[in-house]
């Protein structure tokens, strides 16, 4: 059994996970469409593809697929995740099981927006959010809405171009300049991240592992603490199951006042999952047993409190003439 992971970009400590899982049984095979891209030097085997936006990407990776018998791929940035569920009967075609939710929900966890839509009826709370500025100026003028709050592009991921705006000058100036914009209500609870995993066959949520978030770099969790919180677990898992998703999500919320608000929703591994990997949350060995026919029993908060990850820079070295 092999496993292809796309983009695989500096997210080395995925592919280490795979490795371990995969120890005696198979293969990771990595990709990127840079030769500098670290993580592609842990796998097994790498290659170096185009751009996910040429003509011929995914003629590209069902090549690799078939040559390298590959039984699951899946990506770890947001752009692809779609691209790759939109393809889903060709990957199926050459036998290779696509690790995201439907192309849908892959669209709806890209686009802000319509996550917020999305979450409505869920059980959980939202921030208010604005496609216009006029409408969250009208609401402000009315007491309903206020500064500051949080202006970014409806699409996009890593915390990317979000700007705090706190007058109706820069508000309109950031609107009059760039298209696709929105507006969200600034959220100052506590910060936290949930790593779940949804069974392939079964459909239940059968892991989960929550984390603190302590600080934040670039979009992504530098330092956090593991907790757990049995209400927001079953929230959840009745949540995730009953929307459809499947394989691994990285879920984005916040606690304020004693309600839980769910923000967003990456369905990949997130940047802060090696801390659920250290703290024994096995997702790649959850996936090998579904790719091998089997159900996972529910394993959700099995894991131990009050254990921090802190993030450190590390480097992979090679001469040039070992680059791909």
């Amino acid at each position: 059994m092999n496993i292809l992971i796309l983009s695989a970009g500096t997210r080395d400590l995925v592919v280490r996970a795979f490795k371990n899982a995969l120890s005696g049984k198979g293969k990771v095979i990595a990709t990127d469409c840079s030769n500098l891209a670290p993580a592609i030097y842990e796998a097994d085997r790498a290659y170096i593809v185009p751009r996910i936006n040429d003509p011929g990407y995914i003629g590209t990776i069902l090549d690799i697929c078939r040559k390298e018998k590959i039984s699951g791929v899946l990506s770890l940035i947001d752009p692809e995740l779609s691209l790759i569920a939109l393809h889903r009967e060709e990957f199926e075609e050459a036998g290779v099981k696509v690790l995201t939710p439907s192309y849908e929900l892959c669209e709806i966890c890209l686009d802000k927006f319509r996550m917020y839509r999305f979450l409505e009826g869920s059980g959980f709370a939202a921030a208010r959010c604005y496609l216009d500025a006029e409408e969250f100026l009208h609401e402000k003028a009315k007491g309903r809405a206020s500064y500051p709050v949080f202006v970014k592009p409806q699409k996009g991921s890593a915390s990317l171009n979000i700007n705090r705006v706190e007058n109706d000058e820069t508000l309109r100036t950031l609107f009059d300049n760039y298209d696709d914009l929105m507006i969200q209500e600034f959220m100052d609870g506590q910060e936290y991240g949930c790593d779940v995993y949804i069974d392939l066959i079964s459909g239940k949520c059968v892991s989960m592992f929550l984390k603190k978030k302590i600080r934040m770099r670039a979009g992504e969790t530098d330092k956090s603490v593991s907790v757990k919180d049995e209400k927001l677990f079953a929230m959840l898992a009745s949540f995730v199951e009953e929307r459809g998703f499947s394989g691994m999500i990285d879920v984005d919320l916040f606690l304020k006042d004693g309600t839980w608000y769910l923000s967003e929703i990456n369905p990949r591994f997130g940047g802060g999952y090696p801390h659920a990997y250290a703290c024994g949350v096995d997702f790649p060995s959850l996936i090998l047993r579904n790719l091998e026919g089997q159900e996972n029993p529910v394993s959700v908060g099995e894991y131990e409190e009050g254990v921090c990850m802190m993030k450190y820079n590390d480097i992979c070295i090679r001469r040039e003439e070992e680059l791909l």
